[in-house]
């Protein structure tokens, strides 16, 4: 299943302050939690990452989770440069402040996104956007700000989103190209690279299993910033799928890409069990949740395989069903069941097929 994902774009703001407001209205009526019998980060020798926002940070239940299940955080929003940089160039690091703090309390590692995203175009960017000079001094000292803040953290950083265009053909640059030209996606790494020496610094992707013209591009864009000697040095999937994704294509992305022999991050799995245009059932129905469970394993099973240097990450975006940002969404539904622990916290089919996943490696 295909995301479209320029559609939810400002989504992520209003999805907060339902967050805060108790959006779900099943939570009300889920039976209690029940915890899995042995922690999802005790079943794998690398990290196992989850996302959240600072609102979900208020629930007991919500962190309980997190802290027993996972090893690293991604800031699913507030770190993105539409929350943090302000109309008139100031900086607000509240909410990734919280998050900081959270990790470090938590003793959790955090991975850092996004920096270069082509769908965010602060205004500060395109008022500088014909003044090259200008466009660049802007963007490193946005950059040495956030990445030197949240040095010795943060493992990892996106530093370029989504720059291949969905049918493969070309790139979004966005503001980034229109200031930058064709450099747009290989002087951010520099950038980063100088603020932080020791980050793994992440191309980040979508779609990349479901559309083999658009993984050729992206693999051509690593090809090419890599021969451009930009820093370079870890390659991510954000493995949004479907419960019926055919068999062989789930861990598709994570085998291509393991030839550049970089660390590799599945950065924002979640497999959607919401289908439009088919009535028969519902997102929770036991069948959904077993093929759930059939993508979930093949994808775990592709990344344990991977050689040990190569395991940076595998990342579940959102903990419990009601956290998804699916559920707000056009690609998903309001009772959209597209992670591993269900609306009430207790552990899902697919969470033990990935605990069996990895076992088996």
């Amino acid at each position: 299943m295909s995301l479209t994902r320029r559609a939810l774009l400002g989504a992520a703001p209003a999805a907060a302050a339902l967050v805060a407001c108790g959006r779900h209205d099943d939570a009300a009526n889920a039976a209690p939690a029940v915890a899995p019998v042995r922690p999802l980060k005790d079943t794998a020798p690398f990290r196992i990452g989850t996302c959240l926002m600072t609102a979900e940070l208020d629930d007991p239940q919500f962190t309980g989770l997190v802290q027993r299940n996972f090893s690293q955080v991604t800031p699913e929003w507030e770190m993105k440069m539409e929350r943090i940089l302000a109309a008139d160039g100031s900086l607000a690091l509240d909410a990734a402040d919280r998050i900081a703090g959270f990790c470090r309390d938590s003793r959790l590692a955090m991975h850092g996104t996004t920096l270069v995203w082509y769908a965010q175009d602060p205004p500060t960017f395109e008022a500088l956007k014909h003044d090259r000079a200008g466009f660049e001094d802007h963007l490193r000292d946005y950059i040495r700000q956030v990445v030197g803040r949240y040095r010795g953290l943060a493992r990892g950083w996106d530093v370029v989103n989504e720059a291949v265009a969905e049918d493969g053909n070309g790139y979004r640059g966005g503001v980034w190209a229109e200031g930058l030209g064709d450099d747009f996606a290989r002087v951010p790494f520099e950038m980063a690279r100088e603020a932080d020496p020791d980050a793994v610094l992440f191309l980040n992707d979508y779609n990349l299993e479901s559309m083999p013209a658009k993984l050729d591009a992206f693999q051509r864009l690593a090809e090419r910033l890599l021969k451009a000697g930009a820093p370079l040095t870890g390659l991510g999937t954000q493995s949004h799928l479907g419960f019926d994704t055919p068999p062989g294509q789930a861990g598709a992305a994570v085998k291509a890409l393991a030839r550049f022999g970089l660390p590799i991050h599945v950065s924002e799995l979640d497999i959607t069990t919401h289908k439009p245009g088919l009535s028969l059932g519902s997102p929770s129905d036991p069948a959904r949740l077993q093929a759930q469970a059939r993508v979930a394993a093949e994808i775990a099973a592709a990344f344990a395989d991977l050689p040990a240097a190569q395991r940076y990450a595998f990342t579940i975006w959102g903990v419990r069903d009601k956290d998804s940002w699916l559920r707000g969404s056009a690609q998903g539904a309001p009772d959209d069941a597209p992670l591993l622990f269900d609306a009430a916290g207790a552990p899902k089919p697919a969470l033990a097929a990935v605990e069996a996943a990895f076992a088996r490696r």
